[in-house]
This record gives C-alpha cells, sequence and structure tokens, in this order.
C-alpha cells in the first residue's frame, strides 16, 4: 500500500504538556465569538462536543488531498484513504484497549451502534419470554431498540432502579437478574445525571448468570478511562462527535466471538465476499458490519480528536472537569429557588437542575440571550423525569474547554433569569 503525508495538526497540543486551559481554549474557534453581544459560554458538551482546530483542518486536508472511496479503489487515492481509514480503526482499538482492530466496527453514532446490537443479537439470540436488563436512567438510544425488539420477538424488558440521588442500586439489579436474563444494556454515565455506574459489578454479575452486556458509553468515553478487554464488556458503543470529533462517526467494540457469530445489521456492498443467486458468502468481520459508502472523512478525522484528547491526557482532562464540575455545584447550590437534580457518589461533568415558577424551556431562552448556551427538555430520557415527576429539566454540562469564568457567567444568566420572573 502506498505512502502518504498525513495532515499536519496544527492546533494540537503537544504530548505531555502541562494542562493549559488557556492554550486548549484558543485551539476552538467556535469559542471566539460573541451571542447577542455577549461572549459566548458554551455548556451542552454532553449533547456534542465543539471541535479543535485539528480536527477542523484534518477534515479539510482529507476532502483536499485524500478522499477517495475506501477498500474498492486499485488506485493510489484509494489506497491512501484506505489506509488512513484503517488507522483510525487502530487507533481506536489503542483508546479503548480491545485485543484487536477487528473488534471495532464504525457506525454513524451510539444510537446505531445499540440498534446494530439489538437487531443482530436480538433477533437470533432472544426468544419468547426472555428479558432484557435497562435502567431508569437510559437515554432512548438504548430503550427504543429493546421495544422494537420486543414488539416482535416477545421479549420481556425489566428497569434496573436508582435512589432519590441517582445512584445505580446494585443490589436491586442483583435481584432483577434470572435465568432467563439473555443481555444487561446500561449506561456507563447518564446523560441527564452524570451518574457513573458500576459497571465491573454489573458486568461480574451479569456474566455470572450467563448473561451478555452493552455498555452505553456516549457519555463515559469522555469523561474516564476505557479499558474494554479489563472490563470484560461483550459490546461497549460511543460516539465521535461527543469526543470532540466529527458528526456521523460512531463506535462498536464487540467480543470478536460475537461479531463472527451474529449476523450483519444492513446489507449491500462491501460486507460480502460473494453473492450467489442461492446465498451469500459475508465479508470477514469488520468489514461485514460496514455496508455501503462509509463516512471515510469522518472516520479519518476521528483519529485527530482521539489525538486531541491524548495529547491532553485523560487524566488531566478528568481532574479538569471535575474541578469545574465541582465549581458548578458549589455555586448553583447558592442561588435561591434553584434545585440540583441527583447527586450521585460517582459522577461525570453534567448537571440537571430547575429554577423553582420557571420552565426549563424558559431558563434556556433567557440564558442564551446571555450567551450561556445550556439544554432543556428531557434529554432523551423520559422514563427517568416522569419517575422523577418531572416534565423536563435544564442542564449544563462540562468540557475540557470550560473554566470556572463559564460557570460565574451561568450562574449570573440564572440570577437574571430569576429577576425576570421576580424570584425572591
Amino acid at each position: 500500500m502506498s505512502t502518504f503525508t498525513a495532515v499536519k495538526n496544527e492546533g494540537s497540543l503537544k504530548s505531555g504538556c502541562e494542562f493549559n486551559i488557556r492554550q486548549i481554549r484558543e485551539d476552538f474557534p467556535i469559542l471566539n465569538q460573541s451571542c447577542y453581544g455577549k461572549s459566548l459560554v458554551f455548556l451542552d458538551s454532553a449533547a456534542s462536543a465543539q471541535k479543535p482546530k485539528s480536527v477542523i483542518n484534518a477534515i479539510k486536508y482529507c476532502y483536499e488531498h485524500e478522499y477517495a472511496n475506501i477498500h474498492r479503489g486499485v488506485y493510489l487515492l484509494s489506497e491512501r484513504a484506505t489506509q488512513m481509514y484503517e488507522n483510525t480503526r487502530a487507533k481506536v482499538k489503542d483508546f479503548i484497549n480491545a485485543s484487536e482492530a477487528s473488534e471495532v466496527i464504525f457506525t454513524k453514532g451510539t444510537t446505531e451502534a445499540i440498534n446494530l446490537v439489538a437487531s443482530s443479537y436480538g433477533e437470533t439470540a432472544l426468544s419468547a419470554g426472555d428479558e432484557v436488563i435497562l435502567s431508569r436512567m437510559e437515554h432512548h438510544a438504548n430503550i427504543v431498540p429493546w421495544q422494537l425488539i420486543k414488539e416482535r420477538v416477545g421479549i420481556e424488558i425489566k428497569i434496573a432502579p436508582i435512589d432519590k440521588n441517582g445512584n445505580f442500586l446494585l443490589h436491586e439489579f442483583e435481584k432483577l437478574i434470572s435465568s432467563r436474563t439473555r443481555i444487561v444494556a446500561i449506561t456507563h454515565a447518564s446523560n441527564v445525571l452524570g451518574t457513573i455506574t458500576p459497571v465491573s459489578d454489573i458486568i461480574r454479575l451479569a456474566h455470572a448468570a450467563g448473561a451478555v452486556v452493552l455498555l452505553d458509553g456516549a457519555q463515559a468515553v469522555v469523561h474516564s478511562e476505557v479499558n474494554v478487554q479489563k472490563l470484560d464488556v461483550d459490546f461497549y458503543t460511543f460516539s465521535g462527535h461527543k469526543l470532540y470529533g466529527p458528526t456521523g462517526v460512531g463506535v462498536l467494540y464487540a467480543k470478536k466471538k460475537w461479531l463472527e457469530k451474529l449476523p450483519p445489521y444492513i446489507g449491500g456492498g462491501a460486507m460480502i465476499s460473494e453473492v450467489k443467486k442461492e446465498k451469500i458468502i459475508y465479508a470477514p468481520i469488520p468489514e461485514k458490519y460496514e455496508a455501503g459508502t462509509m463516512p471515510t472523512a469522518e472516520v479519518i478525522t476521528f483519529n485527530e480528536s482521539i489525538k486531541f484528547v491524548e495529547s491532553i491526557g485523560m487524566d488531566n482532562l478528568i481532574k479538569h472537569e471535575n474541578e469545574i464540575t465541582n465549581y458548578a455545584l458549589e455555586k448553583l447550590k447558592k442561588i435561591n429557588s434553584v434545585k440540583i437534580i441527583g447527586n450521585p457518589k460517582n459522577k461525570a461533568g453534567v448537571i440537571a437542575f430547575t429554577v423553582k415558577g420557571v420552565h426549563p424551556h424558559d431558563i434556556a431562552t433567557i440564558l442564551d440571550e446571555d450567551g450561556v448556551a445550556i439544554r432543556a427538555g428531557h434529554h432523551c430520557c423520559q422514563i427517568f423525569h416522569k419517575k422523577m415527576n418531572l416534565s423536563a429539566t435544564a442542564r449544563a454540562s462540562i468540557g475540557v474547554y470550560n473554566t470556572k469564568d463559564d460557570i460565574d457567567m451561568l450562574c449570573k444568566a440564572i440570577e437574571n433569569c430569576r429577576k425576570i420572573f421576580d424570584l425572591k
């Protein structure tokens, strides 16, 4: 395969450098703008994180110099694109410590990755009466696919409870496991509460009962080290756009034994070895699960977002986000009428809250006028909100670029909201 010149990684930090928040913020061009004449304070990274210069430059470079359809062309551009695409697969393999690169399947996001497992595993390994265990904190992406399988197959869905603070109740989860439990599909970190679930114990208990485990890692992979071999998880899913990468790229990690055993999710070009009138011979993994024209440039660029995170160091990133999160919690608790939803023992940088007498949508609208971008709604987590007797919440989520000044601006904007609604 031909060699190529990789894109210059302009704007990214040098490996091993000390954490420098000013330098990091300079790496995100979008933060240099104003909203309604106010400096932008972006606190919605749990929905989708902003992109550093290295990622922006890389996707531009790819389209200008390295783009072609992969795996099929014998010409130079196709060989270059194929090599870079597979380089990203190898990078993801190392990032999550998979045993081999073929266990990394590219999808368009966490949602598609979970749907792939629900469809391929659910319709072949599940029968009527079999049980799937979810949790009260699941994103709709990890609920709806299993409800669809319930409609098709007749499985039973059980919901693992949480306490009033948002902690996952491991002892109650253990009681739910039975001889009919086939798969446990649990969030690694809640997108509403930030709760980090005790995944090692969940996996241990599930495996002891003969069940397999899928973890929704969309939030956790941004805020914690993920080692799939150490966890011994069967399936792990996450998205590139929450990890400071491009949209349209997701990852399904699956143990090789499952990828070899399960049928593909989508049929078409590239996922076959041979097509005959009477049968199909599938391509080897991972191509077996990557039908059609993949988001080539986005996958290639995803490599740069992982490099960006590695250049900062996950330990540095976690330490910084914990510091900002704790500062935010302290400041918000001092504001009259503000109620923080949940207080889990292990928490990522996601804070859901309400302001008494103000609908969350009004909170978000007023804060936006002060340049502060937060999320309002049920955050694709209606089962949790219904349990808490809440129609919606406001949510501030922390990224690597956020500072204590951002939190001060958040609190100032909330105080302005309280004044508008004449709250005491």
